[in-house]
């Protein structure tokens, strides 16, 4: 590999690290109602795993209140049961033709584990930034070894890796204060 595809490979990985961390925020439930917060239920649709979004009309009508209106009303059921499964914590109002979900307020204290959580996730997409940094890194060092790369092309490809590196911790640092803001801040 060239330095040239070590840095492509890196900043691609990074890239989607910090994509499932933002992905992995929109699940995580602040104080008002969003769409995102029903993206990672799976309902159990004629034996396959389906994301409610391909099932359903998911809709806002209400700042604290999602309602989830099926394509087939056959299964408003499977949908409640994927809901009560998942680790959401919200009771659905099946009427037989939709489902609403309330959200209610966030007491302090699952606020504080809501905090606690967006670190744990960045702290894990921080981490997987810094695994992809020491990949780049070995394939340089081995580039160099087999006499592809010389040592300054060698070193100037790990200054640009880790120039992606600060720059991906960067986001997800920026992404995650933004979130614990919007938790706190409800």
């Amino acid at each position: 590999m060239d330095s040239d595809e070590i840095l492509l490979d890196a900043e691609e990985r990074m890239q989607k690290a910090a994509t499932v961390f933002t992905d992995a925020l929109k699940g995580l439930r602040t104080g008002r109602a969003t769409p995102g917060l029903v993206d990672s239920v799976r309902v159990d649709y004629y034996g396959s795993p389906t994301p409610i979004k391909q099932l359903a009309n998911v809709s806002v009508p209400e700042p604290q209140q999602i309602v989830i209106r099926p394509f087939d009303a056959n299964v408003l059921g499977e949908i409640a049961k994927a809901i009560q499964a998942s680790d959401l914590g919200l009771a659905p109002n099946n009427d037989g033709r939709m489902i609403r979900l309330n959200v209610p307020p966030l007491s302090t204290e699952r606020r504080k584990q809501l905090t606690g959580r967006v670190k744990e996730l960045a702290e894990e997409a921080r981490v997987s930034i810094r695994n992809i940094r020491r990949d780049a890194n070995k394939h340089a060092d081995s580039a160099e070894k087999e006499k592809t790369m010389s040592e300054d092309e060698c070193k100037s490809c790990k200054d640009a890796v880790q120039d992606l590196t600060k720059k991906y911790e960067g986001q997800v640092n920026s992404t995650a204060e933004a979130k614990e803001k919007d938790v706190m801040d409800e």
